[in-house]
């Protein structure tokens, strides 16, 4: 014990040595450099920290050596650093004959009983390791420090999808912390080509971040356009994975989704799978995924786990839901005001008389039912759930009725606006869905000008306006426009997976293909008894 206290006295002078170089040579980042005396680097963290309660300082010594554990409490696993780090280091047994000695490789090499444990040597890596959920040892007569992964805490349970549902199919869904939600992926993916790069976003928040690819699959050029533009991002907070699909996506001003976001593993896992990269951020249950392209948006995930017959029927019915979306009203605006004689007789004899008593031109009355149901469905997504179901149905029903009763809207207008809110559910994402309701009103106000052909000339602004659309250097309208024939297989027609034997061409360029030859099912031959 003699030859360890005349080491201590040693390391003691050598700190005073350290602090007198500083004072030489001013040059020094100082403020980046951890102290030698445990007691002063306490200190700092206290003081930069503002003394929070939730700031755990565990002070102890390990043989004559002092030292302390510092971490925050809610973000670690409170037990294991009871069970497995505390522990261990109290009862750590120190050899009394060894003059070169290393307390901190020790400590390292055969106490510190986690699985990654790293050395810190300036405060900038230390205070990330600290608000990331582990803990830092100091020991008394060292210039770093241990971090050790301690993360744990509070967080969601794994649950079922809340917004893209699925008859068939996983029912798992990613949460708000990045590890488990890489984790979901790595079970469906078990391949050592899937890469995980993390980042750090956010000045102030410094919130982690993951790229997620298949090498050898995903597109090199993709993925380096990714990294560039998430490196470029300078801001001081990354809240969701809203907030970088709005600095990363290539056009602002377009009312469609140039980014996918999901928040099913299985989505996710398959677009991987046909080159697209992933980015998980840590505290958002949904994960975008790039390039995105139109078609995508109306592949819902039953589309796969069923018979390609039935699939490719409901994806037809979907699309078709979305031009009832879309185009609707307008419609229902430029046939009663422009093109009467394209109404079947006596269905305009029948709308004519419901609309006698109406005092406003069928857009206006369009336009206060579409702006009364947006509202309706606004107050049910925010009201509490036990309500909101109820309180935006009976309004419906009871202002559409008392509607009609007092002649400001005909019956017809009610059935209009009624299909047209229904089929805009059908649309599988919800981005996508917006984007129809939001063009309606455009589309509604040239039918009310020109009839049929403002709605054409809207039709066709858009079609040029999505054709001219990018996500990431891919056009936003592939495999349409440019159009390519292997890419025909997942867009009006979801083939058979056997028939599906290659990858997209614009996502993954060299490792294309996806299934072996004679993958078609085949009745045996002969008599099978």
């Amino acid at each position: 014990m003699a030859k360890l206290s005349n080491l201590f006295n040693k390391k003691q002078k050598s700190k005073q040595n350290d602090n007198l170089r500083q004072k030489l040579d001013p040059s020094a980042p100082k403020e980046l450099v951890i102290c030698r005396d445990y007691k002063d680097n306490i200190s700092r963290i206290k003081e930069e920290m503002g003394n929070s309660s939730d700031l755990i300082i565990r002070e102890l010594k390990i043989g004559p050596y002092p030292g302390a554990l510092v971490f925050i409490d809610g973000l670690v696993d409170g037990k294991g650093i009871s069970d497995f780090l505390i522990e261990s280091i109290m009862s750590a047994e120190l050899p009394d004959d060894n003059p070169d000695f290393d307390l901190f490789q020790f400590l390292l090499d055969n106490t510190v009983a986690f699985g990654s444990v790293k050395t810190i040597k300036n405060w900038n890596d230390l205070y990330d390791s600290l608000l990331s959920g582990c803990t830092v040892i100091f020991l008394n007569g060292y210039n770093k420090a241990i971090s050790c992964e301690t993360r744990g805490g509070d967080k969601r349970a794994i649950s079922e999808p809340t917004q893209q549902l699925s008859i068939r199919g996983p029912k798992d869904s990613f949460t708000e912390t990045l590890r488990t939600n890489t984790a979901l992926i790595r079970r469906r993916i078990k391949s050592p080509n899937l890469q995980v790069e993390p980042m750090k976003i956010g000045t102030v928040t410094g919130t982690d971040v993951a790229i997620l690819y298949i090498k050898g699959i995903a597109n090199d050029k993709i993925v380096k356009e990714v990294r560039e533009r998430i490196t470029r991002i300078k801001i001081d907070s990354i809240m969701d994975s809203g907030y970088l699909e709005q600095l990363i996506e290539d056009q602002t001003w377009t009312s469609f989704p140039t980014t996918f976001h999901s928040e099913r593993p299985d989505v996710i896992s398959s677009q991987l799978l046909e080159g697209r990269v992933a980015i998980v951020v840590d505290g958002s249950p949904f994960v975008l995924s790039v390039p995105a392209i139109f078609v995508q948006f109306f592949q819902a995930p039953d589309d796969y786990y069923s018979r390609f017959d039935l699939s490719t029927s409901i994806r037809l019915l979907r699309i078709l839901a979305f031009l009832i979306a879309l185009i609707g009203p307008s419609l229902y605006i430029a046939a009663t005001t422009f093109h009467q004689e394209m109404i079947p007789t006596t269905l305009a004899i029948a709308i004519a008389a419901q609309r006698e008593n109406v005092p406003f031109p069928a857009f206006v009355e369009a336009l206060m039912m579409e702006i009364v149901f947006e509202i309706l469905r606004e107050a049910g997504l925010r009201l509490p759930r036990a309500v909101g179901q109820a309180v935006s149905i009976v309004g419906a029903l009871v202002i559409g009725q008392a509607a009609v009763e007092a002649s400001i809207v005909s019956p017809v207008m009610v059935i209009v606006v009624s299909i047209t809110a229904i089929a805009n559910f059908s649309t599988p994402v919800f981005a996508m869905a917006i984007s129809a309701r939001l063009l309606r009103f455009a589309l509604m106000i040239l039918s009310a000008f020109i009839g049929f052909f403002g709605i054409m000339i809207g039709l066709m602004i858009l079609t040029i306006h999505l054709c001219s659309l990018r996500s990431f250097g891919v056009p936003y309208m592939m495999p349409l426009a440019p159009f390519n024939w292997d890419g025909q297989q997942d867009v009006f027609i979801r083939f058979p997976v056997w028939a599906m034997k290659k990858r997209p061409k614009f996502m993954s360029k060299d490792n294309r293909l996806r299934t072996g030859t004679n993958q078609k099912p085949e009745p045996p031959k002969g008599d099978s008894s």
